[in-house]
Formats: C-alpha cells, sequence, structure tokens
C-alpha cells in the first residue's frame, strides 16, 4: 500500500498528452473569446438592440447546453477524441460562415452551430484533460489545465477588439479561424486514456446525478458573467471607453493567480477555504461594475471577478467529477459544463431585458443576488468539504 501510494504521489503530471489537450483548449478559446467583447458590436451593427445582444449570445448557450449531455454518453462510450475533434470541425465551419451573416436571423443560426461545436469540443476537451491528471492531483491539474482558458482570454478578446479597431470584421473572423485551425491540428496529436466504457444501454443516464449540486451551484455563480460578456463593450462606450479590451486582459491576470491555488488549496484544505471567499470577492466585482465609470474601476473590478471566478470555478469542477468513475466523467463534465451554459445563456437573456428597460448600472448591481444564492446552497450542501 505505501508503494501504491509513494507511485500516485510521484505519478507526473505534464506529460505530453496533457500538454497537447491544454495546448489545444488554448487555441479552441482563443477562436472563441475574441469574438465575446466584438459580436455585440456586429449585433449593433446589423441593427439589433439591447435584447438582441442577449439573443445572440443566449442561443450559442441554448445549443451547447442540448448538445453536452449527449456528448458526455458518447465519450463515455468509447468516443472521447472522435466527439472532440468533430466538436473542433464544427466550430471551425460555423466560424467561417460569420462574414456571411449579413442579417440577425443567419447570424442566430451560426451561433446556434458554434454553440453545438463548442459544447462538444469543450466536454470531450475536459473529460480527456480529467482523464489524463493522476487522481490525487486533480484539483490541481483542472487548475493548471483552466489556465489555458485564462492565457487566451489575457489575449484574445483584446486582439479581437484591436483587429475590429484597425480593420474590419472579416479580418476579426478569419484570425479567430486560424486559431480553431491550429486547435484542429494540435487535436490529432493526442492519445487518450484506456478506460472501462460505460455499457450502451436504454437506462445510460445523459446527466450525472453526483455532478447535479455542484453544477447547480455553479449555474448561480457564472449568470453575472453572461451580464460581462454580451454587454461590457456596451457599457464602456456609454461610460466614455471605447476600448475595454483591457477588462480581459486584467481579468485573465487575476485569474492566472489563481486558478492553480485553486485546485491546490482545495485539495489540501477543503473546497470551503477556496469557494467562500472567492464567491464574495466576484459578488464586490459586480457592485464595482456597477459604479464604474473609468479605466480603473473597471480594472478593480476585473481584478475582483478575476480572483473570484479563479478560486471558484476549478473547484467546482473537481468537486463535481471527484465522486463519479472514470466511465461517467464524460456525463460528470456534461452537466457541469451544461449548467456552465445554461448560466452563461439565461444570463444573457435575462440581463439583456433588465438593461433594455432599467439601464445597465442597475442591471450589474442586480447580478450580485445570484451570486450569492450559489453560495448559499454551497454552504447549506456542503456543510465539511
Amino acid at each position: 500500500m505505501k508503494e501504491g501510494l509513494q507511485s500516485s504521489i510521484k505519478a507526473p503530471l505534464w506529460t505530453k498528452d496533457f500538454c497537447l489537450i491544454c495546448l489545444t483548449n488554448l487555441f479552441l478559446f482563443a477562436g472563441f473569446q475574441m469574438l465575446m467583447p466584438t459580436l455585440p458590436l456586429y449585433v449593433e451593427m446589423l441593427g439589433g438592440g439591447r435584447v438582441a445582444v442577449g439573443a445572440v449570445g443566449g442561443i450559442f448557450a441554448i445549443s451547447a447546453i442540448i448538445v453536452r449531455p449527449i456528448a458526455g454518453k458518447l465519450l463515455d462510450q468509447g468516443g472521447r477524441k472522435k466527439i472532440f475533434v468533430m466538436g473542433l470541425i464544427v466550430c471551425l465551419i460555423a466560424i467561417f460562415g460569420y462574414p456571411w451573416a449579413s442579417g440577425l436571423v443567419i447570424l442566430i443560426i451560426v451561433r446556434l452551430i458554434h454553440g453545438v461545436g463548442f459544447g462538444m469540443a469543450t466536454t470531450s476537451a475536459g473529460t480527456i484533460a480529467s482523464d489524463l491528471i493522476p487522481s490525487n492531483r486533480l484539483g490541481e491539474g483542472m487548475g493548471y489545465y483552466g489556465l489555458t482558458n485564462t492565457f487566451s482570454m489575457a489575449i484574445a478578446p483584446a486582439m479581437g477588439l484591436l483587429l475590429l479597431y484597425y480593420t474590419n470584421f472579416t479580418t476579426l473572423f478569419i484570425v479567430a479561424a486560424v486559431f480553431s485551425i491550429f486547435a484542429l491540428l494540435t487535436s490529432f496529436s493526442i492519445t487518450c486514456p484506456e478506460f472501462e466504457r460505460a455499457e450502451t444501454t436504454k437506462s445510460y443516464k445523459y446527466l450525472e446525478p453526483a455532478a447535479f449540486l455542484p453544477s447547480i451551484v455553479m449555474l448561480f455563480t457564472v449568470l453575472p458573467f453572461g451580464a460581462i460578456v454580451s454587454f461590457i463593450s456596451l457599457y464602456a462606450i456609454e461610460q466614455g471607453i471605447e476600448n475595454i479590451g483591457f477588462f480581459f486582459t486584467v481579468y485573465a491576470m487575476a485569474l492566472a493567480v489563481t486558478r492553480p491555488l485553486s485546485g491546490t488549496l482545495s485539495d489540501r484544505h477543503g473546497y470551503h477555504k477556496v469557494i467562500v471567499p472567492g464567491s464574495f470577492s466576484m459578488a464586490t466585482a459586480m457592485y464595482v461594475m456597477s459604479i464604474a465609470n473609468n479605466h480603473y474601476l473597471f480594472a478593480i473590478a476585473a481584478i475582483m471577478f478575476g480572483l473570484g471566478i479563479g478560486l471558484v470555478m476549478p473547484s467546482m469542477q473537481a468537486l463535481t467529477i471527484r465522486n463519479v468513475a472514470p466511465n461517467r466523467r464524460g456525463a460528470a463534465n456534461g452537466t457541469f459544463f451544461s449548467a456552465f451554459d445554461i448560466g452563461m445563456g439565461l444570463g444573457s437573456l435575462i440581463w439583456g431585458v433588465v438593461a433594455h428597460f432599467y439601464g445597465y448600472s442597475i442591471m450589474y448591481m442586480i447580478t450580485i443576488i445570484p451570486v450569492l444564492i450559489g453560495l448559499a446552497i454551497f454552504l447549506r450542501y456542503y456543510k465539511k468539504t
């Protein structure tokens, strides 16, 4: 038993395949995140208002929600890499479709297709990553894996806004497609580990019941993120700030500080020590967002939100998959990210309506409520973690 424990402790994290899945995820998210602050401006150019901006964000999330449980089932039945590659191809096709979206209806269709591909690819990537991480370093490994999203966030949104400022939307979409091509090419070199496949039966559960509670917490926690992604560019312009790209860079820098620490702290000291302060940091960020009228306040909000989400999300994902069998990790990740997408999608839709009637400042103030609800659920049901 001692030898087994020592072997587990010495199990390497940074294997070739783990590095490749991280690199692929980096490229995947770069192609996606370039569009986060720029698509609302594209919707506005096409004549859409605040509700339309929310709808475009919402339809992306809804399509991802629908596909994730199906992808999870296929992943657990042995199709890890196949589903991953298929998702990356669909993402690439969708990105090539953006320049042809000359109206809101076509744009919504393209976003729906992109959501399907993104749902397949990200669920697959998270599942493959969890397979490649030693079990006793799961929180740490998922934290490092999540850093690829962070590095992408530090560069891609600001790059997208700069490209749009100096060129046009067509160039923006071409560069996003290049990142997606890199993701696809890198994925071909990944070798997925063997695992006991789930049985192909009618009784297979597309969602993992053991993942419900952490997923519900995550749903409430990310509701404010929908308000940031969908409306920060328009809110910043309203406040006299034309290029809000720095917000995402500052946010990502703060996220990079806490994300790897989150996994290590939760593995060693429990989830309460990480999730509670992280949630309060996010709530503080949304308050600062509601009063932000200059670069400094936007930067403070970015730091607080980055610190908060960097603490909460890796811990909740590790909590989601720690008690499920390897052949149910696809379903668990599908459940978790479906909740994430529901939060983002509902956030885009709900906050679009709120902003339409009450303005952006009140909208951001209200986003504090779901963060506190998520924290209350966690404290109620995870008293000993």
